[in-house]
């Protein structure tokens, strides 16, 4: 007997302690309507500024967001970024406080909860663990995504945009299913904070390309060159004008590592063509039959 009541304390205590969690963050959630269908969710990430996910903002313009404490107000578009499909508002007069991101690492296994927010409704959860910390993954939109968080709460309609949080009201991510074909994901909070930090300060993500398609292939040993890296990307096409051309490479060069970073595939690549290494000529290394020269590549901004 003395088990049993036992048990049921801690389950209270844990119930508890999840309907602490979604009452902590609750101020920090608002409604985001962006769209003539189901509104989203977004939260509120800094002084007057609302992430939300891009794809429910079917317009730039007439967006208003609603509070927790029943306000509605003018939203301003910021700026959003097709890679993370995060978005960033502005919201003059706002006056309610950033939500809290967890400074601890994400866990396989972790209790989370997804939040959102509907119209009348007032704040919804649904529980469950993280199943997959995973990446890098290409996603519907032609982008590489670095790193991802899956897990099996379930995120109701109207959910995108609002928080994945920990058992302490933590935000751990970004909820979205808008990257790959409707699959519920979430952009971990340290990447999601970033993009916004970008998106204040310049509205847009810098995102580079070189000009080439490229097939992996695997480096003979006798072309290695000393290094233990097995694959590299034989370079089958360098367009016209482009930066890569303009760099010196060559179609059957083999690229094996950009600015430092040894690349192993396509993806790896991918990753390593944003920020502030856009605009920046960075040394390309290359196999040229067996031999290793190092170009000078300047790195494209996509428009």
């Amino acid at each position: 007997m003395a088990q049993t009541t036992d048990t049921t304390s801690l389950l209270r205590a844990l119930s508890n302690q999840m309907a602490d969690a979604v009452e902590r963050v609750t101020p920090s959630l608002v409604i985001v309507n962006g769209r003539q269908r189901q509104p989203a969710s977004g939260l509120i990430y800094g002084p007057n500024l609302v992430l939300t996910a891009d794809h429910v903002l079917e317009r730039e313009e007439d967006l208003t967001i609603q509070t927790h404490d029943h306000r509605t107000l003018p939203a301003q578009f910021v700026g959003r970024d097709l890679g993370t499909d995060l978005a960033l508002l502005r919201v003059a007069n706002l006056g309610l406080a950033p939500a809290q991101a967890t400074t601890e690492s994400v866990r396989v296994g972790q209790l989370v909860l997804a939040v959102g927010r509907t119209p009348g409704d007032g704040p919804m959860a649904s529980t469950g663990v993280v199943s997959t910390i995973g990446g890098p993954l290409r996603t519907g939109r032609g982008t590489i995504l670095e790193r991802y968080i899956r897990t099996d709460a379930t995120p109701y309609p109207g959910f995108s945009g609002g928080p994945l949080i920990d058992a302490q009201g933590d935000v751990v991510g970004i909820l979205t299913t808008g990257l790959v074909n409707g699959v519920a994901l979430a952009i971990p909070m340290d990447i999601a904070k970033g993009i916004a930090d970008t998106l204040a300060k310049q509205g847009y993500i810098k995102r580079g390309y070189l000009g080439i398609s490229s097939q992996l292939v695997e480096l003979p040993i006798s072309q290695r060159a000393g290094r233990n890296q097995e694959h590299g990307l034989l370079i089958v096409k360098v367009d016209e004008h482009s930066p890569a051309q303009q760099g010196g490479v060559l179609v059957g060069d083999i690229v094996v590592a950009l600015d430092g970073h040894s690349i192993n595939d396509s993806e790896e690549l991918q990753l390593l063509l944003v920020g502030d290494r856009v605009g920046r000529a960075v040394p390309v290394e290359v196999m040229r039959g067996n031999t290793l020269q190092t170009l000078s590549v300047t790195i494209g901004q996509r428009k």
